[in-house]
């Protein structure tokens, strides 16, 4: 096997500032950006090389984690078994007294499916600050509704790759403190049976500002990206979408890349499981 780069010249799609409606339509097996985008060239550093990283300082961090699971087709919805071991994982990182279970996505950079995404393509974040609230009071209300209620929650991925190594696109994480707060854009996902087309994509959607949301991200020559090279079946990264605590490092745009220093690369397949993490008022609920 090839040895990783210390760093890598490659190009990441950010959203273009004349770009005005912004949505990610998805579907099974595709997903399509009327947002308009252009690739810019940045260095990708090997985290593997510098660090420690950690969740709070820089957005995201290494972890191990040995899973059970073996068919992960089978594992990605909220009620999964799976869901239990990523809620462990992140209670240990993050020190959370709850953690709520969203469900995962299966991603590939080969052949995709009705169970298999291709990889995300420009740099974002899952949620707005907006949405991000919205979703954990919901969340937090339906398992807890009799609860105290929560000081901080932390929207979350824990990302792992199922290939082996070398991995043909590697996950692109940029470090949250290269980020102005003031930074991105909202983008709407609408989840859709086949994407539109044409004049409909961009036709007016009741109740659009109440959708789900990411936040898509300009170019800027601050931002400091970081990758970890030939992940294996036994590590996870644990990404921070939306931490209420704004006096931490809050969230970590991220996004895949095509690794061309890697001749023996193998295509990537994937899985990102997404939850919340509070931290509550009564510490037991």
């Amino acid at each position: 096997m090839s040895e990783p780069a210390a760093e890598i010249r490659t190009k990441i799609d950010y959203l273009l500032p004349t770009s005005r409606i912004n949505r990610r339509f998805w579907a099974p097996g595709e997903e399509c950006n009327t947002g308009v985008y252009a690739p810019y060239e940045v260095t990708v550093r090997n985290a593997r090389l510098a660090g420690p990283f950690t969740f709070d300082s820089h957005g995201f961090c290494l972890a191990r984690h040995q899973s059970a699971i073996t068919d992960w087709e089978a594992n990605y919805t909220a009620d999964c078994a799976y869901s239990a071991e990523v809620a462990d994982v992140v209670r240990r990182l993050t020190g959370a007294d709850l953690v709520v279970p969203m469900g995962g996505m299966l991603r590939t950079s080969g052949l995709t499916s009705a169970t298999m995404q291709p990889p995300a393509a420009e740099a974002h974040v899952d949620f707005t600050t907006k949405s991000a609230h919205h979703l954990a009071e919901t969340l937090y209300k339906s398992v807890r509704g009799q609860g105290a209620g929560y000081d901080r929650f932390i929207a979350f991925s824990l990302w792992r790759a199922l290939s082996p190594p070398p991995q043909d696109m590697p996950l692109a994480l940029c470090e949250g403190g290269s980020v102005r707060d003031d930074e991105g854009t909202h983008n709407t996902k609408v989840d859709v049976d086949e994407i539109p087309a044409g004049d409909a994509l961009f036709a007016p959607i009741d109740g659009e500002e109440d959708m789900p949301a990411a936040t898509i991200f300009h170019h800027s020559p601050d931002h400091r990206w970081w990758y970890f090279p030939d992940m294996s079946p036994d590590e996870v990264i644990l990404i921070k979408f939306h931490d209420s605590d704004h006096t931490r490092v809050w969230r970590c745009p991220h996004t895949a890349f095509r690794d061309s220093s890697r001749a023996d690369a193998i295509e990537r397949r994937s899985m990102e499981y997404r939850g919340i993490a509070y931290f509550t008022r009564d510490h037991g609920d």
